[in-house]
């Protein structure tokens, strides 16, 4: 699907950034009811007492994020930084100082922790996530492919009515006249209607139950990462079009929503200010990695547990090469300007006889 004219990074993922590792352990007991998670973002500066430059901003909030005062006062982010369900927030948060301590005692840390309440899918939990957990998550971060959807803290979210769990996208970006990459990853756990394309994609118009509580309360946690030098209060921008992306998906931004954003810069060199014709791409970029990360997920798993996905059987996936217009004056998906051709992604509601939603 096509979110914006910015290429995508190598992986799509936030793992473009370069330095950056992702670490994911689940936690599932279908016995128990248990189904939650724990996510590490680690930058191998951050792992021994560095600082990297960072912004936050909070849109609503309604949730916990752990060290977020410290990050707004002083531009930085010094540890990794975790995801992880609401009641295990706190547990988290101390195992991530006993990691960091074994590593290389200090006399202050300032841990990173965002949550979001995965109870729906996760009742009989009473805060499952273990140390043992959280340094598994921490160890066994690489850079390699990383894995979305029901995924280490995704793994008991649900969003926008749909089952739903880790997204990630990137963009490559000129900035300062060189090619830079703005890399995304989105904990999606919101009330709101699912948007596709401007169509309103809701489980009802597929005949499937909703996923998630019935109030309005939920959650989504952003973390975007750039590797070019960038000031705080610059970070700062990037993080509040962050929250802004999870509206084009279709966020509710309800009042018992955690509405939140973390960004940082992978390159601690300060640097002039950027310009608006840069701060402008960034912007868009964020907004467009952030969109993509949100629907993105909705598609890599099949029903799972009692929260249905966007199901795989009214979607598929077809590559035409078209040279018109349909019988019925619509325009037609034609080849990329590479030749290749334009896959498309079909997505049936009842009684629509307009199959097409998004092309990717």
């Amino acid at each position: 699907m096509l979110f914006g004219g910015h290429p995508r990074g190598a992986h799509n993922s936030i793992i473009d950034v370069s330095g950056i590792a992702i670490g994911n352990v689940s936690v599932s007991d279908s016995s128990r009811d248990v189904h939650t998670g724990v996510t590490a973002i680690v930058h191998e500066r951050l792992t021994r007492g560095k600082t990297l430059p960072a912004g936050f901003h909070c849109g609503n909030g309604y949730g916990k994020f752990v060290g977020s005062t410290q990050v707004q006062e002083l531009g930085t982010i010094e540890t990794p930084m975790l995801l992880t369900s609401t009641l295990s927030t706190f547990r988290v948060a101390d195992a991530l100082i006993s990691w960091l301590q074994r590593r290389e005692r200090r006399s202050s840390v300032n841990p990173v922790v965002g949550e979001i309440n995965d109870s729906w899918l996760s009742p009989g939990a009473d805060r499952p996530i273990e140390e043992a957990h959280v340094f598994s998550a921490l160890d066994g971060a690489d850079d390699g492919a990383l894995a979305v959807g029901a995924v280490g803290a995704g793994t008991g979210a649900c969003a926008l009515g749909f089952k739903s769990g880790i997204g990630s996208a990137s963009r490559l970006i000129e900035v300062r006249g060189e090619q830079r990459t703005v890399g995304a990853l989105v904990l999606s756990n919101m009330t709101g209607q699912l948007r596709i394309g401007g169509r309103v994609v809701t489980p009802e118009s597929l005949q499937l139950p909703a996923a998630g509580p019935l109030s309005e309360v939920g959650s989504c946690v952003t973390v975007v990462a750039v590797d070019f030098p960038a000031s705080a209060v610059e970070l700062t921008r990037f993080a509040r079009r962050a929250v802004f992306g999870i509206g084009r998906a279709g966020a509710g931004y309800s009042h018992g929503s955690g509405d939140y954003a973390l960004a940082f810069s992978a390159d601690p060199t300060v640097a002039n200010p950027l310009s608006e014709t840069d701060l402008d791409r960034i912007f868009t970029a964020v907004l467009d990695c952030v969109e993509e990360s949100v629907i993105g997920v909705f598609w890599p798993h099949r029903q799972s547990l009692s929260a249905p996905a966007a199901p795989h059987t009214p979607c598929r996936f077809g590559t035409y090469r078209s040279k018109g217009r349909r019988d019925d004056g619509a325009d037609t998906w034609g080849a990329r300007r590479d030749g290749a051709p334009r896959d498309r992604l079909f997505l049936r509601g009842a009684g629509s006889s307009d199959a097409r939603v998004a092309r990717w």
